[in-house]
C-alpha cells in the first residue's frame, strides 16, 4: 500500500466514523436489545496470502460452534430478523472501519478472503492480495448483487463451495486485478462514491 493510499484511507475512514459514530453507537444498542450478545462477528480474513486478520462485522447469525466456507443458502435459517435487515442496508460492515483504520484493510480493494480459499487458488490469490483487500471494490460494486442471487439457491455446503469456487472465485478475480491496474485514489474516490450510491438505491422499495 502507497503513503498516499493510506492518507486517504485515514482521512475518510475518520471522517465516516465521525458521521457514522452516532448511528453506529445506536446499532449497537439495538442489536444488543433485539437479538443479545455477541454484538460482533470477527472472521478470520487474509490480509496476504499468508497473513491473516480478524474482520470485524455486526453479528447476522445465530451463533454455532463450527462454521466453514462463504455463506449461501444452506445457512440461510440461521440469519436473524435483525441480521436480515443490517444485511440489506449493508450496516453489518459498518464495524470495518476499524480495520481501515488499523490498516487491516483499505476503504477500496478485493474483499478479504477465507483461508482456505487462499490455500486451494495460490495463483490466484497471490496476485489479487497484491492490493490491501479493501471495505468496498470494483468486484463488490460489479458482481455482489449477483453473486447473492446464485448463493442463495445453493441448498447444501457442497453445493455452496461448488459455485462459489467454480463462478464467484474467477469472476470476482478478474474483476479485481481489473481494479489493480487502475488504481489511484480519484479511482477509489469513485468507487466510493458508486458504493455510497448503490446503498442509497436498495432503500428504495
Amino acid at each position: 500500500m502507497t503513503w498516499r493510499k493510506r492518507l486517504f484511507d485515514l482521512f475518510f475512514a475518520g471522517l465516516l466514523v465521525f458521521i457514522l459514530g452516532p448511528v453506529i453507537l445506536l446499532l449497537c444498542v439495538y442489536v444488543l436489545l433485539k437479538q443479545g450478545r455477541p454484538l460482533f462477528y470477527v472472521a478470520k480474513r487474509m490480509k496476504t496470502p499468508d497473513q491473516e486478520f480478524g474482520l470485524w462485522k455486526f453479528r447476522t447469525m445465530s451463533v454455532v460452534s463450527t462454521d466453514a466456507g462463504v455463506s449461501g443458502g444452506d445457512k440461510e435459517s440461521r440469519i436473524t430478523p435483525v441480521g436480515a435487515w443490517l444485511r440489506a442496508k449493508r450496516m453489518d460492515e459498518f464495524p470495518q472501519l476499524w480495520n481501515v483504520l488499523r490498516g487491516d484493510l483499505s476503504l477500496v480493494g478485493p474483499r478479504p478472503p477465507l483461508k482456505e480459499y487462499v490455500d486451494r487458488f495460490p495463483d490466484i490469490y497471490s496476485k489479487v492480495l497484491k492490493s490491501r483487500p479493501g471495505v468496498t471494490g470494483l468486484a463488490t460494486i460489479c458482481f455482489h448483487k449477483h453473486e447473492d442471487k446464485l448463493l442463495s439457491r445453493c441448498t447444501t455446503p457442497e453445493q455452496t463451495d461448488d459455485v462459489y469456487t467454480r463462478i464467484c472465485v474467477p469472476r470476482k478475480a478478474r474483476l479485481d486485478l481489473i481494479y489493480q491496474k487502475h488504481q489511484s485514489n480519484c479511482y477509489d474516490f469513485d468507487l466510493a462514491c458508486q458504493t455510497i450510491s448503490n446503498l442509497f438505491r436498495r432503500r428504495k422499495p
